[in-house]
């Protein structure tokens, strides 16, 4: 079957600490976790952690790896962008801040006209926008 409209999306990046970016993803923004695997430290076997709502289309994977988070920092147009479709709530944001998040204007200002840019653990930017978005 070739990728179309109904292939499930996978976004994957290094993390410096894991349980840090769990607070964030998980305890901050509200995503649930899919699955978990504790590495053994061996290489190649990495813990991670699949993050994201039950019934969409896409989930977050982040795997403890310091080594390759720090041989690829996140660059300003690195953006996870959740579409609210309204205005950001101001306790969202207050509880990704309690969670490990920082407040930061965007590198874009498209993105503080509409919506707000936070800065998660591992220096990855999610910006919750308060436009909404249709593929269609």
């Amino acid at each position: 079957m070739p990728a179309d409209a109904k292939s499930h999306v996978r976004v994957a990046r290094p993390s410096l600490d894991l349980a840090a970016a769990e607070r964030f993803w998980v305890g901050g923004l509200g995503l649930d976790v899919l699955y978990r695997h504790e590495g053994t430290g061996t290489t190649g076997d990495h813990s991670l952690l699949m993050a994201g709502w039950p019934d969409a289309a896409w989930h977050l994977e982040l795997v403890e790896a310091p080594e390759l988070a720090a041989a690829s920092p996140p660059g300003p147009e690195d953006l996870f962008v959740v579409y609210l479709d309204e205005p950001v709530p101001a306790g969202l944001v207050e509880r990704l801040e309690r969670h490990g998040g920082t407040r930061v204007p965007a590198h874009n200002p498209y993105w503080d006209e509409w919506g707000v840019t936070l800065r998660d653990p591992d220096g990855h930017l999610l910006v919750l926008s308060s436009r909404g978005w249709s593929n269609s």
